[in-house]
């Protein structure tokens, strides 16, 4: 049974498929993403408001774009606003936007172009003129609201967290001091692999229909249509034709129904981000599926995706009215993207890999990228040049040749080698590097504010892979080309420049992780089997390029944040880092914020008490150089019985992990009615009768030490103190209570940011 999606149907959307989304937001400029179903000029302004947002006043900024046509029922623009007479936005102070859409004698507000037949009100602002609104970052830290997270699946279990920000955002829409300021979403927006087949029956007939053209698949020597590999049927070329990895070690359901053209992608983003090309219903498992079994799956599979699409408008909302900044990890593209040298060989050198890789980074540039830093995309930079590639090879209908090779060339993928069709490796120092075109587009960007600077890093397309080892060892997350570029000359242009009070680090994996994870990476990494557990994403099993990381941040920074997620898990630890032989001692709090909607069994479990019972997290201690960098993990009891190891160290470094607070319920009366739906109400209330026996499900079970693995949304900010020494950073995470009546409560953890007292006695 196929999905309908034709004329009839495009023609009875509205205007604005997804979006508006509010992006890379400072004083001097605005820009807004937009992503329509027919080529527009995006007139964008820029507004003062009065009375607490209520009344909309003067126009500030101004811009205006013409779509780009990605397809013929898909055009894309992320418009950026600026002051004519050199107006710069201040905090503390709320503004509104507004878009108007022109294309010949036809002019479209911005409620006309949000609304269609079938659904005649939509609601991105929380006032009564119709406006999103925002309020840019303020001088002082202790005002600074920043909200983080990572990993959200439309089919994962749990109730997808991202909706609970449009409700803490209404909640202080007319407050200016109060208003959250930035979100980061730091990887796997989307997924490319472990799709659902109900996921994938919708984005693969919708991205043909949104281009109006078929994409040409290389598999077997032959070529095949998105929709002759259909949903439920596609590990076998995905493993073997693409060289993917995710259906390894007897995972065939992970890649099952993978996204393979770029249609999907396109689609899959839409789905994502607005419930416009949702369909109304789903047909029932028997109806699309034979084996029992998958027609069991089907089934689970819709009803979580019809709680997901039931908060899709409020996430609209949210992105609407706060500057979203993003950055890839492994699932945008597909799980092990980049994980080290054997992945790239094995499915570089495969043209459906090449091409499934290949596709997931345009559409990340288009969907994510562009609105990360828009001047790349300004007239004659590679960004533009990126977009006319993009549409020109949509409109040859993926046939030419020139479109694709620069396509290829502006998103960075490595050129093969014509001889063994492998990609091609340059050195760079002790590493091997995937080779670029100079004009690549970059990845990793900085946001700052008169108080905090976030270096946002790309710790997948800039790897470094060890040349003397074998092509499955842990690389350096960053090679030393990237070191230099993305940490070094920011940390160094930052000092410079403002008086910039705390500088927060997007590293998308864990810089440390739990323990028992270290173990099971040590372990899988001793049998070669990396693949099963993305053994060399976290920083540190690979400890030169850690102790490298370390050393770079310290020698420019005595306070640093870390903002992580990938995990599954939220938590949060504190590094105490000291010189051997001077008194120059410095702090890293590492806050991880995952999943919004990918919980599982296990991090239920280490969510509850149980994981402090059985096994609690301990101080760790490592000593390191400098030149040549390294580091060692020792024992207290090593630490205490051998100084001289200490003395013949140039660092050492104490870590910690913060335990979080009694479980509150949330500040803001959640109208939980527009957080989960009907059906799933009823469902709940009908095992009510059973509480009682569910010990697994009471508040104090729930209520664990150290982690918060159900499905989660960060909140970050600060509390300054007299002194230096008193400044604390908090990471408020929400997420939705097991126990009955399911309702939104959050965890605070706190963490001085200061180093323990402890080290300096070492």
């Amino acid at each position: 049974m196929k999905y309908q999606v034709g004329d009839e149907f495009l023609q009875e959307l509205p205007l604005i498929l997804a979006g508006p989304i509010l992006k890379h937001t400072e004083p001097e400029s605005v820009t807004v993403w937009v992503a329509l179903k027919q080529a527009f000029q995006v007139e964008l302004k820029v507004y003062d408001t009065t009375n607490d947002g209520k009344v909309v006043g003067n126009c500030l900024l101004e811009g205006e774009y013409s779509t780009f046509a990605l397809g013929k029922y898909l055009h894309v623009a992320a418009i950026t606003a600026r002051s004519t007479d050199g107006h710069r936005l201040t905090g503390g102070h709320i503004y509104a936007y507004d878009l108007q859409f022109t294309v010949a004698d036809q002019t479209l507000q911005m409620q006309q172009a949000l609304c269609s037949n079938s659904s005649s009100t939509v609601s991105i602002s929380y006032f009564d003129h119709q406006k999103p609104t925002f309020v840019l970052p303020p001088n002082r830290l202790q005002d600074l609201q920043i909200f983080h997270a990572s990993c959200r699946k439309p089919h994962g279990h749990g109730f997808d967290a991202l909706p609970i920000l449009d409700s803490l955002i209404e909640v202080s829409a007319n407050q200016p001091q109060h208003r959250p300021h930035q979100l980061f979403l730091t990887g796997d927006q989307i997924y490319g692999d472990d799709v659902a087949e109900p996921s994938l029956w919708v984005a693969s007939t919708l991205g043909d229909a949104l281009l109006d053209w078929e994409e040409q698949l290389p598999v077997n020597g032959m070529y095949c249509t998105p929709q002759q590999l259909p949903p439920g049927e596609r590990a076998e070329v995905a493993t073997n034709q693409a060289g993917l990895t995710a259906g390894l070690h007897n995972k065939p359901e992970k890649v099952n129904s993978h996204l393979f053209s770029l249609g999907e992608y396109y689609a899959t983003y839409l789905l994502a981000w607005s419930p416009v090309c949702w369909p109304a219903a789903f047909p029932k498992g028997h109806q699309v599926m034979r084996d029992r079994k998958a027609i069991k799956k089907w089934n689970q599979e819709v009803q979580h995706l019809r709680q997901f699409i039931y908060t899709l408008w409020k996430v609209r909302r949210a992105l609407a009215n706060i500057p979203m900044y993003t950055i890839f990890d492994d699932h945008d593209v597909t799980d092990d993207w980049n994980l080290n040298q054997a992945w790239c060989l094995r499915v570089l050198g495969h043209p459906l890999g090449r091409r499934i890789v290949q596709n997931a980074l345009l559409a990340y540039t288009v969907f994510q990228g562009w609105g990360n830093t828009p001047g790349q995309f300004a007239e004659g930079q590679s960004g533009e040049k990126l977009l006319v590639a993009a549409q020109a090879w949509s409109a040859s209908q993926g046939k030419d040749a020139k479109a694709e090779e620069a396509i290829a060339r502006y998103i960075g993928m490595p050129a093969n080698n014509p001889h063994t069709g492998l990609p091609i490796l340059v050195r760079d120092g002790a590493v091997f590097i995937l080779d670029r075109h100079p004009e690549a587009l970059t990845w990793n960007y900085i946001v700052r504010s008169d108080c905090h600077e976030v270096i946002v890093l790309d710790t997948r397309t800039w790897r470094g892979y060890p040349a003397d080892q074998k092509p499955i060892a842990p690389p350096m997350l960053l090679c030393p080309k990237a070191f230099e570029q993305q940490l070094v000359l920011p940390l160094q242009q930052v000092v410079e420049e403002t008086q910039i009070q705390t500088t927060f680090v997007i590293a998308p994996t864990n810089v440390f992780g739990l323990q028992v994870i270290d173990w099971i990476h040590h372990w899988h990494l001793q049998q070669e089997k990396v693949f099963s557990t993305d053994v060399g994403d976290a920083w540190n099993i690979n400890t030169e390029a850690l102790a490298t990381f370390l050393t770079t941040l310290f020698e420019e920074r005595q306070q640093v944040i870390i903002l992580s997620g990938d995990i599954h898990y939220s938590s949060v630890a504190h590094l105490s880092y000291a010189r051997t032989h001077s008194k120059l001692q410095s702090v890293l709090v590492q806050l991880t914020a995952s999943a919004l909607k990918n919980e599982e069994v296990l991090t239920r479990l280490i969510h509850t008490r149980l994981k402090d019972w059985l096994l609690p997290e301990k101080v760790r201690h490592w000593i390191g150089w400098i030149n040549p960098p390294n580091m060692v993990e020792i024992s207290d009891k090593q630490l205490h019985h051998n100084r001289q190891m200490l003395a013949n160290s140039d660092w050492h470094c104490v870590l910690e992990w913060i335990p979080r607070n009694s479980v509150q319920t949330s500040r803001f009366k959640a109208d939980m009615s527009s957080l989960i739906a009907p059906w799933k109400r009823a469902e709940n209330a009908k095992w009510k009768w059973l509480q009682p026996l569910m010990f697994w499900k009471f508040r104090w079970f729930q209520d664990g030490r150290e982690v918060i693995g159900l499905n989660n949304l960060a909140l970050v900010h600060f509390k300054l103190g007299d002194t230096s020494s008193s400044c604390k950073v908090y990471q408020d995470l929400y997420w939705f209570s097991p126990w009955y009546p399911t309702q939104v409560v959050y965890s605070r953890f706190e963490s001085q940011l200061t180093p323990n007292h402890t080290i300096s006695l070492q």
